[in-house]
């Protein structure tokens, strides 16, 4: 009676530990290590192309009717160094009107600051520098982008302009920064010429 008491409670014993198992292994997977069973969730497994992508920020400006628009474009590439995905952040009045631009010179005027018209458009690229980073580095960075977006409510021409929203994106990543009343070509060239080094790749047109 004993020794078949024992033999129910081991079958049971294997039942539950079988179920729990199934349950479990939606989520679950065990690596070797050296002989004991390391667990390893599917949240860190990375796919061959997550593992292969790499991050960037492009600090860009445009031509305009006006003396044009600085920004900043940042994403995704692939191991190819191509664009996977894409997002603007860049100060401007929020409007499409003249009206609040002109006005922006003298006082605050309401402002927007993502994309604007022509942003995405490379026939309109007066100038660019695109650094490359890592995961950490560029959720670092994209966070900072949205307290600063966040917070930017008002554009004024000579206090508070494109170039100031992009120049502080480029501080809080260490870099040096330029005056803010140059032209947006002027201010993507020269912030490009005084951090240097080996990421100091980019564009730069024609005088607009």
């Amino acid at each position: 009676m004993t020794l078949m008491s024992g033999r129910l409670l081991l079958v049971v014993s294997l039942a539950l530990a079988l179920a729990a198992c199934q349950s479990r292994g939606a989520t679950e997977s065990s690596v070797s290590n050296g002989g004991a069973a390391v667990a390893v969730t599917s949240a860190t497994v990375k796919s061959p192309q997550q593992r292969a992508a790499r991050y960037y920020i492009e600090f860009r400006s445009r031509y305009a009717l006006s003396y044009g628009h600085t920004y900043v474009i940042f994403g995704r590439l692939d191991k190819s160094g191509k664009v996977v995905d894409r997002e603007v952040a860049g100060l401007h009045p929020a409007s499409n009107s003249a009206v609040p631009y002109v006005l922006g010179h003298y006082i605050p005027v309401p402002a927007e600051t993502g994309e604007s018209d022509g942003d995405l458009d490379d026939r309109y690229r007066s100038a660019s520098w695109r650094v490359t980073l890592s995961e950490a580095e560029y959720n670092k960075v994209v966070a900072y982008i949205r307290k600063l977006q966040a917070k930017s409510r008002f554009w004024q021409a000579t206090i508070y302009n494109c170039n100031a929203f992009v120049g502080e994106i480029a501080r809080s990543m260490g870099y040096e920064t330029p005056g803010i009343w140059l032209r947006p070509q002027q201010y993507v060239t020269k912030l490009r010429e005084m951090n240097g080094g080996p990421n100091a790749i980019g564009y730069t047109g024609p005088a607009g």
